[in-house]
């Protein structure tokens, strides 16, 4: 999924990197409110394993690639998006960097599907499906379906730039994806679910219940 250079015109790299810097403006004023010294080890380890599951490249026609992103599972935890376009920036960057994987003028458009798509689909889909069917097959759907939109967002990006036709990039980037996002899904509940079992506290939908609960005692205490 990760867009090289050259892929793009300039132009449009700029566009994107418009995207990329508002976002990650709201992104870090989220990070100083938020962050805590429990948060920001967590988030380094989510960082470091998307390093890695994200090195893990398919080939795909057309120039791209597949591969897993966790960008719901980020957005999930934190039950922030901003966490995810944070962490994506700076894996996306080192990636293309010193790895040669994505490139610096698509940096914009790769932050753009994998992180600000990948969070912003991943978290309001678990919030809309977590009641009507359950938290893990909510999970599950919406690391799917992050995975799915964002790689068929690649396809349009390079469409759009010229690279290649529509149906082709959407069929290719979409048939891998269907699958590659089963297994993303799947990965994505058992990191919830672990982390649920072993360290609730690291949760973002914990803390909040905690705070909901504490706020709750006070206003009993100051009514009476």
């Amino acid at each position: 999924m990760h867009i090289p250079d050259g892929f793009i015109p300039l132009w449009q790299c700029a566009i994107y990197y418009v995207i990329l810097i508002v976002a990650l403006y709201f992104s870090l004023q989220w990070a100083r409110k938020n962050l805590d010294e429990k948060a920001v080890p967590l988030m380094a380890v989510l960082a470091a394993g998307i390093f890695a599951i994200m090195s893990m490249n398919m080939p795909i026609p057309f120039g791209t690639s597949g591969h897993m992103v966790g960008g719901a599972l980020v957005a999930i935890v934190f039950c922030a998006p901003e966490a995810a376009v944070i962490i994506f920036t700076l894996v996306l960057l080192i990636q293309a960097l010193f790895f040669g994987d994505g490139g610096i003028t698509a940096l914009g458009a790769n932050v753009l599907n994998m992180g600000i798509v990948g969070g912003f689909v991943g978290l309001y889909t678990f919030k809309g499906l977590r009641k009507p069917i359950g938290k893990y097959p909510a999970i599950f759907i919406a690391a799917w379906l992050a995975i799915f939109l964002a790689a068929e967002l690649a396809a349009v990006e390079m469409w759009i730039a010229g690279t290649f036709p529509l149906e082709a990039g959407l069929a290719s980037m979409g048939i891998y994806h269907f699958f590659i996002g089963i297994i993303e899904g799947i990965l994505t509940v058992v990191v919830i679910y672990a982390l649920e079992k072993l360290r609730p506290d690291l949760l973002a939908w914990n803390k909040n219940k905690k705070l909901g609960e504490q706020k709750a005692e006070e206003s009993e205490v100051t009514a009476k």
